[in-house]
């Protein structure tokens, strides 16, 4: 019998958002299944409102530092209900975008209900059973909760219920240095939280290099967070009048609110993976290179598949995993060093391996070129001149990964992103003119930097030094 659809996708976040719209203009019957809320975690509790809420913080901490640049400054008067409201409004806003009527407007069937596998080829939502060419799980994540004595009977925030505040709490306690973490605290203290983060490990932002997770730390401290590093926690617990203590480190720490943000754990539960031949673990759903599981129709994509856990990542999967189930040929989809960014002030930015993971792989054959951002114009400009671009690659001269650490460094990673991905060398970078004054000139004049040493180093340096003269 002929299947109901070409493709059915579990789940819209990211991955299947991009997934379904990828399929639908290749011309396929496509069916969307989401049993929450179109646009997954990104839109409604992940990257749009965390961003959203660090630039409301960031407005506020301007007011409150405008005399660094001549402007008289004061004590920001903070309505964090309006600051939330705001939020929805911009939820709403990009939502608006990717609704189940503007999806259903470009031929995709959306279908809202949890959907469970009765074999490898039907799906049954809601009593309704689905059948399909290809199915793509793509179910996304959710905040994993540490077995923390205490936490159960505690009442807790995770980035998903964090959203529905309306008061922001007077004494915020974070536990978890990761990039959510970080960013929370940042932005509750710079709205008027007094914030103590704690992180089990000696430093915050493991995955990045050690000395920009420095350069964090020492702004999260000027800031005025109550940063508590190698502080495992013991436990949790609340007393009668409404004060939360949490013991990390052999110390107590007292605080009105209590936000975990210690990572996600993938969403695998509930969907009968196992009739459909589908292995998977707590980790999340078992693929190949090609995001293909055990059961050949059936791909997985995202979060749900452990690993790396950003949204443009996902974005990348559910496309690729499209590709590889409707064209010819297959591409691998899981690369091994995607770029980041932690939206922190200064921001965190990174893409590629980096300096101890190159060193590993190539050992001797690795080099390091590093600018201060206080050598790059335009940040001493904006008066925010912390920070560093740092850039490994081979002796060859080819890029290996990068680091920015400064205001806007997302934006300045772009250029080695496409570096990393197409394989350029240290050269090109350098050879490319950029438009002054920007990041993307301290981007080239590291870049230089580097390419000079090449050029003035060894038996080639010699060979040059003698035409110069």
């Amino acid at each position: 019998m002929a299947a109901d659809y070409d493709l059915a996708i579990i789940g819209a976040g990211s991955a299947g958002l991009t997934a379904a719209r990828f399929a639908a203009h290749l011309g396929r019957k496509v069916a969307l299944i989401e049993a929450n809320r179109v646009g997954g975690d990104c839109t409604w509790t992940g990257c749009v409102p965390s961003k959203a809420l660090l630039q409301a913080a960031k407005v506020a901490h301007t007011i409150r530092t405008a005399g660094e640049y001549g402007i008289r400054s004061r004590q920001p008067d903070v309505d964090f209900a309006a600051v939330m409201e705001r939020i929805r409004n911009v939820i709403e806003e990009i939502y608006a975008g990717e609704s189940p009527d503007v999806l259903r407007a470009e031929g995709i069937d959306v279908i809202e209900g949890q959907a469970e596998f009765s074999d490898r080829r039907t799906a049954v939502v809601g009593g309704r059973h689905l059948s399909a060419r290809y199915f793509l799980i793509c179910t996304g994540a959710s905040p994993f909760v540490p077995p923390i004595q205490g936490l159960a009977e505690t009442p807790y925030l995770t980035y998903e219920s964090f959203w529905e505040l309306e008061e922001i709490p007077a004494r915020l306690i974070v536990i978890g240095g990761g990039p959510i973490g970080c960013e929370l605290a940042q932005a509750c203290q710079r709205l008027g939280s007094q914030v103590t983060l704690i992180e089990a490990l000696d430093r915050i932002l493991p995955n990045d290099e050690s000395e920009a997770a420095e350069v964090v730390a020492d702004s999260l401290r000027r800031d005025g967070i109550d940063l508590r590093l190698g502080a495992p926690v013991q436990s949790v617990g609340r007393d009668g009048m409404g004060s939360i203590t949490v013991k990390a480190g052999g110390e107590d720490i007292e605080g009105d609110g209590l936000l975990v943000a210690v990572g996600r754990r993938a969403n695998v539960d509930g969907l009968s993976l196992e009739k459909a031949g589908v292995e998977y673990s707590r980790t999340g759903v078992a693929v190949d290179d090609f995001l293909r599981t055990g059961a050949r129709n059936i791909y997985a994509a995202g979060d749900c598949v452990g690993g790396f856990q950003f949204t443009h990542y996902a974005g990348y999967q559910g496309a690729m995993a499209v590709r590889n189930m409707l064209l010819p040929g297959r591409s691998r989809a899981k690369p091994s060093h995607p770029p980041w960014a932690t939206f922190t002030d200064p921001e965190v930015a990174h893409v590629g391996c980096t300096e101890a993971q190159a060193r590993e792989n190539f050992g001797a054959k690795v080099r390091v070129s590093t600018l201060p951002m206080r050598s790059v114009d335009r940040a001493v400009m904006d008066g925010s001149a912390e920070g560093f671009i740092k850039v490994v690659y081979r002796d060859n001269g080819t890029v290996l990964g990068a680091t920015v650490v400064g205001r806007n460094a997302a934006e300045a990673l772009q250029a080695w992103a496409i570096a990393d991905e197409r394989g350029l060398k240290i050269g090109n970078l350098a050879r490319a003119m950029q438009a002054y004054p920007t990041l993307g000139t301290g981007n080239q004049q590291v870049a230089w930097d580097a390419y000079l040493d090449g050029l003035t180093r060894g038996f080639t340096g010699r060979v040059v030094r003698r035409l110069a003269r």
